[in-house]
């Protein structure tokens, strides 16, 4: 919060569509009539901009919500990072009660516009030093994927999904290294059968990769599915856990 201390600080915060700013003061546009937040799309004249310390001043002064980024809503705040593994990089995202979002990829703007994008209404907060440990041990994972997270109490996790997706996911984490399942084998040790179409839906959705191994899901005649992070990075998982 210290970082918008000044009217300046804020509009600069403004027009970089800060997402960590969000929540920290909100923005009132006297032609409009409306307050928002500093990600909001919209474009104001200075001269047309005033700043809040919260949303009830910002109504105090005759402003309503404003539709496109409704202020109103409560935000949670995320603590974001990436960092570098043996299979490129990791972006790792923590909220209050554990890991939120472990995703894989090549580049590091990419995996934050990800990130951004699957929580649009969170205060997204940078924070590299304080998520050390978590790279460091999705790091780990990628190079010794035998571990079980049940051997990592540093690593919460708190993925946000249905029943289902949740049934599945913990399904996912019984799968020992070095062996693989089918999305009907999935569907059979979660209870649901004849639900393999939603299985393969729920691993496709699946926030925590290498900490919840979607990679050890295969087709039924033992051929390599798709991979949200690359075929070729589930091919090396499975290739480094056959070994």
């Amino acid at each position: 919060m210290t970082a918008y201390l000044n009217d300046d600080a804020r509009w600069d915060a403004m027009r970089a569509k800060d997402r960590a700013a969000e929540g920290a003061f909100y923005i009132g546009v006297r032609t409009t009539g409306v307050y928002c937040v500093a990600s909001c799309g919209g474009r104001p004249l200075r001269k047309n901009v005033a700043f809040y310390a919260t949303r009830e001043d910002a109504r105090a002064a005759g402003l309503r919500a404003c539709l496109r980024c409704k202020p109103d809503i409560n935000r949670e705040t995320l603590r974001w990072a990436v960092g570098e593994t043996s299979l490129g990089l990791a972006l790792v995202a923590r909220s209050e009660a554990g890991l939120r979002l472990v995703t894989l990829g090549d580049d590091a703007e990419a995996l934050k516009a990800d990130l951004e994008k699957r929580f649009k209404h969170a205060r997204i907060v940078p924070d590299a030093e304080g998520l050390t440990a978590d790279l460091a041990a999705v790091a780990d994972l990628v190079d010794h994927p035998d571990q079980k997270l049940s051997g990592r109490p540093d690593l919460t996790i708190d993925a946000q999904g249905t029943d289902l997706q949740k049934a599945v996911w913990a399904a996912l984490r019984e799968i020992p290294a070095g062996q693989t399942a089918s999305y009907a084998d999935i569907a059979k040790a979660i209870g649901r059968p004849s639900a393999f179409r939603a299985v393969a839906q729920a691993c496709g959705a699946n926030p925590l990769a290498v900490i919840t191994p979607c990679h050890r899901v295969v087709r039924a005649d033992g051929g390599l599915s798709g991979y949200r992070w690359g075929v070729e990075r589930k091919r090396a998982l499975l290739a480094r856990e056959a070994a």
